[in-house]
């Protein structure tokens, strides 16, 4: 008896150290919040073709400690996609997101950064793409980014933009968006797409690649034969422009990269919207492979997390308790009053640890909280 008390100390104590170096703070925390918000940054500006995508829930998070304060985050959020192109200036805290009703996209991320001397890096990260509806009969239905009779709604509308901007000429640097509606008089279109500056030779234009030249957005709705257009033109700002939202440093920052086609108007073959960068992952993590892109529910005990670090003589106090019950086992003379001993005995409490983030009950987490995914920002 005495030797299975030791073995079930040991084993406590084994898992209280193995959950030690894995941290959960609460998904809502400033701490997650910060590490959210920074992954969101990164993954926009990795983002070349497209629209911003805003944080809408941080599903889950881990933190790793390691040596010499270097600590390792390991992220999954929920990120949907806005009305701002990735060239537009607007910070992403100040676009707006798209509701389901008009064909929302959803990004769910892992990404994995680094935390040394307090500050905070994204080393890896992957992402899936994918579009979130709802049924609504009568509504624009997202058509692929190269449907031919879409396409040429959107030229007929750029013609209608170069005619009236005098000596300046336009060309189309990318579709960001296509959708259809069905009326009384056919297909009416509803289109989003990126001009630049163009160069022109023997009424062939193409665009620039001068970084500096003027680029803007336009919309376009209605029919090729009459429709409504509307143009909003990005200025390109000579001091970085900084989000008081976010994370990232305010560091001197270059015009926008793009990749200019040439070629095909559009290179997103039989897609209907732009995808997120979907790994990025040079240091081969492993974190990446071992998260599941899930909404996992964490459970823990629902005493309030400390930061300080648990008592030193916490597990010792916890190897006397048990020593003493197997002291008072093996001193009994008989089976029949080891028995009454322990009926007459009040059961103590479940000794509770605390370490670091979170709580740890050695009876094990039945009558807890999650506190993972997070609060919901926008729509589900």
């Amino acid at each position: 008896m005495k030797t299975l008390s030791i073995t079930v100390v040991l084993v406590l104590l084994a898992g209280a150290c193995a959950q030690v170096n894995v941290l959960r703070p609460l998904c809502d925390s400033p701490e997650a919040e910060e590490a959210a918000l920074l992954a969101r940054d990164y993954l926009n500006a990795q983002h070349t073709h497209g629209y911003k995508y805003e944080l809408n829930r941080i599903e889950d998070i881990k933190i790793f400690p390691g040596l010499n304060g270097t600590d390792t985050y390991v992220l999954e959020v929920d990120l949907l996609e806005t009305d701002c192109h990735v060239l537009d200036p607007t910070p992403v805290a100040n676009c707006t997101v798209r509701p389901k009703m008009m064909t929302a996209v959803e990004g769910d991320c892992d990404v994995v950064l680094k935390k040394v001397g307090g500050v905070l890096t994204v080393t890896a990260f992957k992402c899936k793409t994918e579009e979130s509806t709802e049924d609504c009969v009568g509504c624009f239905n997202l058509l692929p980014l190269n449907d031919t009779a879409a396409l040429d709604f959107v030229h007929t509308s750029l013609a209608t933009f170069n005619n009236n901007t005098g000596n300046v000429t336009y060309a189309i640097l990318e579709v960001g968006r296509i959708s259809s509606q069905v009326v009384s008089g056919g297909h009416q279109y509803l289109a989003e797409y990126v001009v630049t500056e163009a160069n022109c030779t023997d009424d062939v234009c193409m665009p620039t690649s001068d970084p500096l030249a003027e680029r803007g957005i336009c919309t376009a709705k209605g029919f090729t034969r009459s429709h409504v257009l509307q143009c909003k033109m990005f200025h390109i700002p000579m001091v970085p422009v900084v989000d008081a939202n976010s994370t990232v440093a305010a560091v001197p920052v270059s015009p926008p990269a793009v990749h200019i086609h040439t070629g095909s108007m559009s290179h997103k073959h039989g897609l209907k919207h732009h995808k997120l960068t979907p790994l990025h992952n040079p240091d081969l993590s492993g974190h990446l492979s071992e998260s599941s892109e899930s909404a996992e529910i964490v459970p823990v005990a629902s005493a309030v997390a400390v930061d300080s670090a648990p008592p030193a003589d916490a597990a010792a106090n916890v190897a006397a308790d048990a020593a003493a019950d197997a002291a008072v086992d093996s001193a009994s003379d008989s089976s029949s009053s080891r028995e009454d001993h322990r009926l007459k005995r009040d059961a103590p409490a479940a000794p509770i640890i605390t370490l670091g983030h979170v709580t740890i009950s050695e009876t094990g987490p039945a009558l807890s909280r999650s506190v993972c995914p997070g609060r919901i920002r926008f729509f589900d």
